[in-house]
């Protein structure tokens, strides 16, 4: 699921080598179309470890020249790096097993019952794949490769779990808003221009 289109795969192919060099991992990658491609590759580093701008601007620096030079999508395209982000998708085997106890949304590849989509609670991960327990008390197991997508629900204790494993950026308290000043001089002139009350 970390690529879905043979082009994608192809992509993937030449990216892989290129971020494991740098320690890094490739999360998903997906090419949107419209008149200019837009060619999106999730990643971070090894193990899910804390990964910021730096990262994703060295891995693109390092990815440009291979896909210039291997030229994979024949027309201009945009080339865009990021972090999966805290709400993030679960695109390998393994992915479900780091995220035990936190929310996820899972579409399958082929329905169940004539279901696609479920919402539960991630309950382990093994060989027979992601243990999901929905809201009807009900199990599903289903391997990623199943799956046409999947990714955690933000939620505050996936928040929490962000910020404990280093992965959310530092967020200002109370005590810093109170430091900022704020200059209120341009505010109360833009009201009074839209009252017409400027002198």
């Amino acid at each position: 699921m970390i690529a879905l289109t043979e082009q994608e795969r192809r992509i993937l192919n030449l990216a892989t080598p290129v971020a494991e060099s740098l320690g890094m991992e490739i999360v998903r990658l997906r090419i949107q179309g419209g008149r200019r491609p837009h060619l999106q590759i999730m990643a971070e580093k090894e193990g899910g470890a804390p990964t910021d701008v730096e990262d994703c601007a060295r891995l693109s620096r390092a990815i440009g020249p291979v896909l210039e030079a291997s030229d994979p999508i024949k027309e201009a395209y945009t080339l865009e790096v990021s972090t999966p982000g805290i709400d993030r998708p679960l695109t390998r085997e393994g992915d479900f097993g780091r995220w035990v106890g936190h929310l996820v949304k899972v579409e399958l590849a082929r329905p169940i019952d004539g279901r696609r989509r479920f919402t539960g609670v991630i309950m382990g991960e093994d060989a027979d794949g992601a243990h999901i327990e929905l809201d009807d008390d009900v199990e599903l197991v289903a391997h990623v490769h199943e799956m046409s997508r999947a990714s955690l629900m933000l939620t505050d204790e996936l928040i929490e779990a962000a910020r404990a494993a280093g992965n959310l950026p530092p967020q200002p308290d109370e005590d810093d808003l109170g430091d900022l000043e704020i200059d209120e001089t341009e505010d109360n002139t833009e009201s009074n221009e839209e009252t017409g009350d400027v002198q």
